[in-house]
C-alpha cells in the first residue's frame, strides 16, 4: 500500500517521504546507490583492466572512474524514482523510508558525476568520451528512457562501451574486438530485463512503460534469458582459436542458470542469475585475453 500521511490523504497530494531518522545518513546513501549492481559493474571493469594489461596505476584510475559513474547513476535513479516509489509504498527504498534526504542524494549524485569527468579523461580524451557517453546513457535512462520502448538501449550502450573505455586507455588506444563489445552489450540488455522483473506491476501502476513492462513478466523473463545466453555464446565463439573446455561449459551452465531463475520471474533471482553469469563470463574473458598477445 502507498505510504500516505494524514495531509496527503486529505488533500490528494502525493505522499511525502518520511522524516529522516537517526544520525547515519552515510548508511542511507550507501543503500540508495544500488550497491550490488554498482559493485558488479566496477568489478567487471577491474577484471577487464587487468586482463587488458592496463597496469596498476592506469587500471586503478579506470576502476575509480567506473565506480564514480556507477554511484552517480545509482543515486540519480533513486532520486528520479522517488515520486513513483512513494506511490508504490516502497519502504525498502532509503528515500521513502527516510534514512536519507532527497537533497543529500541529489548532492551525492552531482558530486559523483563531477568526479567521474576528470577520472574518465585521465586515460585519454577518447577513452574518457566513451565512458562519459555510457554514463550519460544511464542518466538518460533514469530521467526519460526508462518509460519508453527504448529502455533497453542505454543498458546495451553503456555495457557495450565499457570494454572500449578500458582498451582505449592502452598505448595506441586500440578499440576492443567486435565480439567483446557485442557480448557486453547483450549482457547489459539482459541485465535490464532481469532487473525490472520484480517491479513490473508497480511500474505499470505508476506509468513506467519500458519495453519489459510492455512485454509482461513472461516474455520479459524469456528475453532476458535469451540475451544473457547470447552474450555467453558470443564470448565463447567470437575469439579466434579453438574453444576451450571452460568455453563449452559456459553456455551449458548459463542455460541451466537461466532456466532455474525463470521459475521465479517476480523475484530478484533472475537478476542475481545474470550477475552470476557475468562473473563466469569475466573469468572466461580473462583466460582468453591472457592467452592472446593483444586485443
Amino acid at each position: 500500500m502507498p505510504v500516505r500521511t494524514a495531509e496527503s490523504a486529505e488533500t490528494g497530494r502525493p505522499p511525502r517521504p518520511a522524516a529522516v531518522r537517526g544520525s547515519r545518513p552515510a548508511a542511507g546513501l550507501v543503500a540508495a546507490c544500488h550497491p550490488v549492481p554498482a559493485a558488479a559493474v566496477t568489478v567487471l571493469a577491474a577484471a577487464l583492466a587487468a586482463a587488458a594489461g592496463r597496469g596498476l596505476a592506469g587500471g586503478a584510475v579506470a576502476v575509480v572512474a567506473v565506480a564514480a559513474g556507477q554511484l552517480s547513476v545509482g543515486w540519480c535513479n533513486d532520486r528520479a524514482d522517488l515520486r513513483r516509489d512513494l506511490a508504490s509504498g516502497r519502504r525498502d527504498k532509503p528515500l521513502v523510508a527516510g534514512t536519507v534526504s532527497p537533497a543529500a542524494v541529489s548532492r551525492a549524485a552531482a558530486l559523483a558525476l563531477l568526479a567521474c569527468v576528470p577520472l574518465s579523461v585521465a586515460g585519454g580524451l577518447l577513452a574518457g568520451a566513451v565512458h562519459l557517453t555510457g554514463v550519460a546513457a544511464a542518466w538518460a535512462y533514469n530521467l526519460r528512457l526508462k518509460s519508453t520502448a527504448a529502455s533497453w538501449l542505454p543498458y546495451a550502450l553503456a555495457f557495450g562501451l565499457l570494454p572500449a573505455f578500458v582498451t582505449l586507455g592502452l598505448p595506441g588506444a586500440p578499440w576492443p574486438p567486435p565480439w567483446l563489445t557485442a557480448a557486453a552489450a547483450l549482457l547489459g540488455a539482459g541485465a535490464h530485463f532481469a532487473n525490472v522483473l520484480p517491479d513490473i506491476e508497480d511500474d505499470l501502476a505508476t506509468g513506467v512503460r519500458g519495453l519489459p513492462q510492455r512485454l509482461g513478466p513472461r516474455y520479459a523473463a524469456a528475453l532476458a534469458g535469451l540475451l544473457v545466453l547470447g552474450s555467453a555464446a558470443v564470448l565463447v565463439l567470437g575469439p579466434p582459436g579453438p574453444v576451450t573446455a571452460y568455453g563449452w561449459i559456459l553456455p551449458a551452465a548459463t542455460t541451466v542458470t537461466v532456466l532455474l531463475a525463470s521459475r521465479r520471474p517476480a523475484s530478484r533471482l533472475p537478476f542475481l542469475a545474470v550477475l552470476a553469469v557475468a562473473g563466469a563470463d569475466v573469468l572466461l574473458l580473462v583466460v582468453q585475453l591472457r592467452g592472446h598477445a593483444g586485443l
